[in-house]
């Protein structure tokens, strides 16, 4: 399944994607923990089927592709083949959780959008993941095969991007997000992560690994234990590194992988944030194979050490995605 590029000139250009908030949760679990503790950008099943005009196409499809894939499905109201497949799709959106959002299309309302696909004939559906389009089918398909498109979706959205999707939260009401969480009792693993944020401050690299392993071991959703585990880990490889030897060995060897990841983790260790990011970018569009993924990996860690929500790592998902396809 190969992305293409798509000039939405008269629409929107797919290269100025606003800032989006990504997904809060980057796995099942994490994605249930955040609906059962009522955690914010957390959607009822019926928000994740959507209708989509020119005017909301940017924010409703572009914006959120950064945080979730977003399936199109171009119809008509005339057309009997899109009567058969759209409700199989706004059933799929529904049973795959949030891992995808499915935006539906009225091509005679919107023949803009539909000339700028470049659709000759509906059903036809797309996706959109990180700013880029992906063509995905034409014509009448069957169900089996479009989990298996989907399902590839799925893969690509999170083995490349981090994506995984949105929270769903059964009792959220259509059309709004959750207010922000009440407070919620102590749960039963906040005082291994007090421990390992103790440990951190001590200067304990390795005793502050191990105890947000410890608690990811048990529970992996944990987005906290994540996000401690990213820092130290990153904290841990600077601790003994020369930076001057490091900053001169990336200097040497501007297409080495390794050269540019160790510079990395000491531009962002240095506050150097885009910095660091645009450093991996640059090497992942001149390496290929096992070190072009070494590095792409070491970006999706950086991101989780900066933050979803910062602005920053919204717009190098934009120039990763660019880069790789």
């Amino acid at each position: 399944m190969q992305p293409r590029n798509m000039s939405m000139s008269g629409v929107v250009d797919l290269a100025a994607v606003k800032q989006a908030q990504e997904a809060k949760a980057k796995a099942e679990q994490a994605r249930a923990e955040a609906a059962r503790n009522g955690g914010t950008g957390a959607v009822s099943p019926a928000d994740l089927v959507i209708d989509v005009d020119e005017a909301r196409f940017e924010s409703d499809v572009l914006q959120r592709s950064t945080e979730v894939p977003v399936v199109i499905d171009l119809w008509a109201e005339w057309c009997e083949p899109c009567k058969q497949l759209s409700p199989v799709l706004e059933r799929l959106a529904v049973e795959y959780n949030g891992r995808f959002l499915l935006a539906k299309i009225d091509v005679d309302a919107n023949q803009m959008l539909m000339q700028q696909f470049g659709v000759q004939g509906i059903p036809a559906v797309f996706a959109v993941v990180a700013g880029q389009a992906l063509p995905l089918f034409q014509g009448a398909a069957g169900e089996a095969q479009i989990r298996q498109t989907l399902d590839q979706l799925v893969q690509v959205a999170e083995e490349r991007f981090g994506l995984t999707g949105i929270a769903v939260d059964p009792e959220a009401e259509p059309g709004a997000a959750q207010a922000a969480a009440p407070e919620r009792p102590a749960g039963p693993h906040d005082a291994a992560l007090e421990a390992a944020v103790q440990a951190l401050d001590a200067g304990d690299l390795g005793g502050a690994v191990q105890a947000y392993k410890n608690v990811l071991a048990e529970d992996p959703g944990n987005t906290e234990a994540k996000l401690g585990l990213a820092q130290a880990e990153l904290l841990q490889r600077v601790q003994n590194a020369d930076p001057q030897r490091v900053r001169q060995d990336a200097a040497d060897k501007p297409g080495d992988a390794q050269a540019q990841i160790a510079a990395a983790d000491l531009d962002l260790v240095g506050g150097h944030v885009e910095d660091a990011f645009g450093r991996l970018i640059d090497t992942v569009r001149v390496t290929a194979g096992d070190e072009r993924d070494a590095v792409r990996l070491r970006l999706l860690e950086l991101f989780e050490v900066v933050g979803a929500d910062d602005p920053r790592v919204a717009a190098a998902r934009r120039a990763l995605a660019r880069a790789l396809f």
